[in-house]
């Protein structure tokens, strides 16, 4: 049976080596790549050539436009429609990620903690600097709840501390760890096949059905981080 955790090594397509350091292209890169140029090629082909009486991209299009846009304003609220274009690209970034990672002899470039780590903090960044530029010093009230009496400042300052921090690695690990398991999952049961032979179609049957559940926790997941960013990116225009 093959290695499952081989799927996920990251292995240099181009080479480029500046001294000590590594910059090859790799097939991490590659995929990252490829859900970015999808994305463009699909709103480009869409937008192009617009209707009154939509065709079935435009459609699709603006049913997107419409679902990320309803999502930022009832999580954020209408300020928060200023970061429209960043939602949508993130969603459409991970949901790719995810979805590309279930084609034969691809790459789930999602199912790394780095990737995931570095979106988780670049949100993570940006929403605490956004908070700080519009409240200024009064950012800190958001870490003791308004009402909150006093006397509990010593325990629950910490706590909402903790929160606060803890959220990149919620973003990160959450995301990381449902693509890797379920990719390895896929991995075990697609070796049964070949292995048990005839008696094979029951682990087939397995991976039909695994398969579609992994495409539903795909879109589940993408929805979850951008979903999270939104509240967070709340929490920064208008605090608790």
């Amino acid at each position: 049976m093959a290695n499952p955790i081989h799927q996920f090594e990251i292995t240099p397509i181009i080479p480029i080596h500046i001294g000590d350091l590594d910059l090859s292209f790799t097939n991490s890169a590659l995929f990252m790549t490829v859900a970015v140029a999808l994305s463009f090629a699909f709103f480009w082909v869409a937008t192009r050539r617009v209707a009154v009486i939509p065709g079935r991209l435009q459609s699709i299009a603006e049913l997107l436009y419409s679902f990320i846009a309803n999502m930022i304003r009832d999580n954020a609220g209408k300020d928060g429609m200023k970061y429209f274009p960043f939602v949508l690209t993130l969603f459409l970034y991970v949901a790719l990620g995810n979805m590309l990672g279930l084609l034969p002899y691809s790459f789930t470039f999602t199912s790394h903690i780095l990737v995931t780590a570095a979106l988780a903090l670049v949100i993570f960044v940006g929403v605490t600097i956004l908070g700080f530029a519009r409240h200024g010093m009064g950012y800190f009230r958001m870490f003791f709840p308004e009402g909150a009496p006093l006397l509990t400042a010593p325990m629950l300052i910490p706590i909402e501390i903790i929160s606060y921090l803890s959220r990149p690695f919620s973003l990160s690990v959450r995301l990381f760890a449902n693509m890797t398991v379920g990719h390895i999952m896929l991995k075990v049961l697609a070796g049964f096949i070949i292995s048990l032979g005839v008696f094979g179609i029951v682990p087939f049957a397995a991976v039909v059905g695994v398969t579609m559940l992994e495409i539903m926790i795909a879109l589940i997941q993408a929805y979850v981080f951008t979903i999270l960013t939104c509240i967070y990116l709340h929490d920064a225009l208008h605090m608790h």
